[in-house]
């Protein structure tokens, strides 16, 4: 059965022929009737769900994941650039472009412009209001310089409704958009929140109560499945402090705990269906679309790593409680299609990894960071005890603004001579450089270092320089302040995550070569017959296993 309904049938073909071609053309088999499009769209991004993770568990998966690989599967998808972090791979899956055009080249960047004390700008934050900081801010999408897909479709059908749902805000934004009819995002510590003057509906309302009183209550420890328990083995990390063998117990009152726990991804998934459910989405006479951000992998990735009993027990629950979520819409009668991916990959603790055959697996050392960098540059050229630049020791640097035109180009010489000549960096890469690389046209696994670099470049947020660290140096140098691993590379790790699609009654298929979350956005829009309105990275995938082009 065809997945796409936006095709044209083989007898609306034959009547626009010519008459001679059509006496002449000899008898064709009857094609199969175009399949109507689907009335709800469902988009799931599992937050720091790797394309390795994917195909360590996919065997062990009996609930919705199983049901996903039963549809189309892109095993290989690619957030293709390299500023691997929440915030810009969500902006990529709905609008269809890379972050060089959405404009979300970070979670967090410097501009020193910026109306405040604070250089450091959030994401999803408007830094004009008052009082603000990249810290204490006021969730927003003003930074999103492109339409998503709900903008797309409300666009072409006004009666369209876009509904997001997630675990953190700049995920609900990033996916839903400018235009949506619903946003809710966790707060930290007590129920799901939205933009200020938006009146909760009563199913929030309801799962916030029901959130409180689960987080007041212990949580006890969750027992293994028996694929899980080679994964329970302690790993030191430093401080007499251990990750890898947790089974969530957990405190009453303690919200950050359940935030890093299979705990969180159902309460977000049960708003998810409880919005859905009683707004009736799918049930009007334009296709609605759903948007769900699971941000607990995130979570225990950062807190406990990627190898561990912890993130065995994640993507077990996670899988069950996806199936929960698909029975609720199936309960519906509404015909919707799914698509689940990621926002970036993952990479696990160097402790662990380095017992796994990765010598190299190494914390940063503190003196690539811009502060101390910037500090050491300052004292050799007689410029102060002030650093000299602010950033990200895993991604854009920045020289700060209070220097003449001679001061600045010495900072930026000995910084890139300094930074190059570091055993843990890879590569250093200039605003010039950047600037001079084409955005990439080849398959994304092919695409260098620079190119990566490349298309996650905005000429109005992005650093001076861009660094990028070796393989397996994680951007941590003490897991016993806070995150264990985090994500955040130019390499595949990080860059690799699964695509799989799914409606009732298709035809399953996998398909083994790059793709990327670029291509998510446009495919959806062909599946719903709305025209994609504005210039995009992304191309549409045929998901039609058998004759045909759903793309069309």
């Amino acid at each position: 059965m065809k997945l796409v309904g936006s095709i044209l049938s083989a007898a609306a073909l034959l009547a626009s022929a010519p008459l001679a071609a059509r006496e002449a053309a000899p008898a064709q088999p009857q094609a199969e009737p175009a399949r109507a499009a689907p009335k709800l769209l469902v988009v799931i991004s599992v937050d720091q769900f790797s394309a390795d993770l994917f195909a360590e568990y996919r065997t062990h998966f009996t609930g919705g994941f199983a049901r996903l690989l039963s549809g189309a599967v892109f095993p290989a998808g690619y957030q293709s650039h390299a500023a691997t972090e929440t915030c810009p791979g969500h902006s990529t899956i709905l609008t269809g472009a890379r972050p060089a055009r959405t404009g979300i080249i970070a979670n967090d960047w410097t501009d020193f412009s910026a109306p405040r004390a604070d250089k450091t700008v959030y994401c999803a934050e408007d830094e004009r209001v008052p009082g603000s900081t990249s810290s204490n801010y006021t969730v927003s999408d003003v930074h999103l310089k492109v339409p998503t897909l709900g903008e797309w479709m409300k666009a072409a059908h006004p009666g369209s409704r876009v509904v997001s749902v997630a675990g953190k805000d700049r995920a609900a934004v990033m996916m839903g958009g400018h235009k949506v009819d619903e946003l809710w995002w966790w707060n930290g510590k007590d129920g799901f929140v939205s933009y200020a003057g938006r009146a909760a509906p009563a199913m929030v309302t309801r799962m916030n109560a029901n959130i409180v009183a689960r987080i007041a209550e212990p949580q006890p420890a969750m027992e293994l499945p028996s694929f899980c328990v080679p994964k329970a083995r302690a790993i030191p990390i430093g401080g007499g402090k251990t990750v890898g063998d947790g089974r969530f117990a957990r405190a009453a009152g303690d919200a950050k705990a359940f935030r890093a726990s299979p705990e969180f991804d159902e309460s977000i998934l049960a708003t998810a269906a409880g919005l859905a459910t009683d707004m009736k989405l799918g049930q009007g006479a334009d296709t609605d679309l759903l948007i769900v951000g699971a941000s607990a992998t995130d979570y225990v990735g950062h807190t406990f790593g990627t190898s561990g009993s912890e993130m065995c027990l994640q993507l077990s629950a996670l899988d069950q409680y996806l199936g929960k979520f698909f029975a609720a819409l199936d309960r519906t009668g509404v015909d919707y299609a799914v698509v689940l991916t990621a926002d970036h990959g993952g990479h696990d603790l160097p402790e662990r990894n380095r017992e796994h055959a990765a010598p190299m697996a190494a914390r940063v050392d503190p003196v690539l960071t811009p502060t101390a960098m910037g500090k050491a540059i300052a004292a050799s050229l007689g410029l102060g005890s002030e650093s000299v630049l602010e950033g990200s020791a895993a991604g854009d640097v920045y020289v700060t603004p209070n220097l003449t035109p001679a001061q600045r180009k010495a900072v930026l010489a000995e910084a890139i001579k300094r930074y190059s000549a570091h055993p843990q960096v890879q590569g250093v890469f200039t605003r010039a450089q950047i600037e001079a690389t084409p955005l990439a046209k080849t398959p994304p696994e092919t695409w260098t270092l620079l190119e990566r670099a490349r298309g996650s470049y905005n000429a109005e947020r992005s650093g001076d320089f861009v660094i990028a660290l070796k393989p397996r140096v994680t951007p941590i140098a003490d897991p016993t302040k806070g995150s264990v691993a985090t994500h955040g590379s130019f390499w595949d790790y990080d860059r690799r995550v699964p695509i799989l699609f799914w409606r009732k009654g298709m035809t399953g298929f996998e398909q083994p070569l790059s793709v990327e979350t670029v291509d998510i956005a446009p495919t959806l829009a062909a599946l719903v017959g709305v025209k994609v309105p504005v210039e995009i990275d992304g191309r549409c995938l045929d998901l039609d296993a058998g004759p045909g082009d759903s793309c069309r």
